[in-house]
C-alpha cells in the first residue's frame, strides 16, 4: 500500500522532468527554431494575459450590489500600476491585495 504514494511521486517527476527537458531534446542548440515555435513564444503569453482576465472577471453581476465595483477598481488599480512602474509582480500582488481588503473589509 505503501508503493502507491512512492509511485505516484516518481511518475510526477518523471513526467515534470520530461517536459523541462523537451525544448532541449526537440530543439538542439546548434538548430535554428522554427518560426511556428518563434511566433508561439511571443503571442502566448499575451494569450495567457488575457484569458486570465476573462476568467477572473467572468462572474460580474454589474446589476446586483456591490455593482461590480470592487473588481473595477482593483482592475483599475493593476492597470494604473503597471503602466507606473512596469511591474508585474507589483500589479498582480496589488491588485490582489486590495481586492482582498475591499471584499473583506468594505463590503
Amino acid at each position: 500500500m505503501a508503493l502507491y504514494p512512492l509511485g505516484l511521486v516518481a511518475v510526477v517527476a518523471l513526467v515534470t522532468a520530461l517536459i523541462r527537458f523537451a525544448p532541449f531534446l526537440l530543439f538542439p542548440a546548434g538548430r535554428q527554431t522554427p518560426a511556428c515555435i518563434r511566433y508561439l513564444s511571443a503571442v502566448l503569453p499575451y494569450a495567457a494575459i488575457g484569458m486570465l482576465v476573462i476568467y477572473c472577471l467572468k462572474d460580474l453581476r454589474p446589476l446586483l450590489m456591490p455593482y461590480a465595483l470592487p473588481e473595477l477598481i482593483c482592475v483599475a488599480l493593476v492597470v494604473l500600476s503597471y503602466v507606473w512602474k512596469r511591474s508585474t509582480l507589483l500589479s498582480v500582488v496589488l491588485g490582489t491585495l486590495s481586492y482582498m481588503a475591499i471584499v473583506q473589509k468594505v463590503l
